[in-house]
């Protein structure tokens, strides 16, 4: 496939995924009204998520979904918590996305916070952590554990990553690299260096990246391209799609889905 060919592909895909995005931004997608939304721990470990209807030094009473008021008594109350009300869609809680800075693979440009990380496997044997040192960058590594079946050579790699936001929350820039080499043999470091650019939040964004492999001191002079997105559909699915493509090579990619349940 020559490189017109592949940009045709991009700009469709870039098209289309935009559109949905429009169409699930609208108001139709059932924002939370203007009311104070309060998450509430009790002593016994009970959850309540709701609008707060009334409050005094002896009780707090909440609205809670699909059981309506309830009332607490303040000294059973372990923890208040405010919420944001942009985390109630149609009365119902919705969980952050616990997968908001990356696909499958593909990082965005979306920041991991400040003190927050994650632990990723893949396939059983690739694994990867990362840590947010700012809100703007963010550190992680990976391995894959082949020592543990007599192999001499382990791959490994650290994450750096870099992100910042644009415009309006709305559109994200970001640069980082995947620096990896082999523990237990004599070889030259190879890796990526990227850019992306993200649009959209933390539950709907298409994400646009191109790369640069290296091997030792020398660097492709041909990009990989990926796109990839993806959107909420309710509390417990995404529908994700991360695609790759390399001009003057036949154009690949995976289009996937995943479910992420609430906590």
């Amino acid at each position: 496939m020559n490189e017109i060919a592949i940009m045709k592909t991009v700009v469709q895909i870039v098209l289309r995924f935009s559109l949905l995005l429009v169409v699930w931004s609208t108001p139709a997608h059932g924002q939370a009204e203007e009311r104070e939304w309060y998450r509430v721990e009790s002593i016994e470990g009970n959850v309540f998520f709701g609008y707060l209807i009334s409050e005094n030094d002896q009780s707090v009473v909440l609205n809670v979904e699909s059981v309506g008021e309830v009332t607490i008594l303040r000294e059973n109350i372990r923890s208040m918590t405010q919420i944001d009300s942009e985390r109630i869609i149609n009365g119902s809680y919705y969980y952050e996305n616990p997968q908001a800075t990356r696909y499958f693979f593909a990082p965005n440009a979306l920041g991991l916070p400040k003190g927050r990380g994650y632990y990723q496997n893949t396939w059983i044997f690739f694994n990867n952590v990362n840590y947010g040192i700012s809100d703007n960058f963010s550190l992680g590594g990976g391995i894959v554990p082949l020592f543990l079946f007599g192999v001499s050579s382990t791959p490994v790699w650290i994450l750096p990553k870099v992100t910042f936001p644009v415009a309006n929350e709305k559109l994200h820039l970001g640069a980082g690299a995947m620096i990896g080499g082999l523990i237990g043999t004599v070889t030259e470091s190879l890796g990526l260096f990227y850019g992306v650019g993200t649009l959209g939040d933390r539950d709907k964004n298409l994400t646009v990246g191109i790369g640069y492999g290296y091997a030792g001191e020398e660097v492709s002079s041909t990009p990989l391209i990926n796109i990839s997105g993806m959107i909420r559909v309710n509390r417990r699915l995404y529908l994700l799609t991360e695609n790759y493509f390399v001009p003057e090579t036949e154009a690949g990619g995976i289009l996937s889905v995943r479910c992420t349940l609430d906590k």
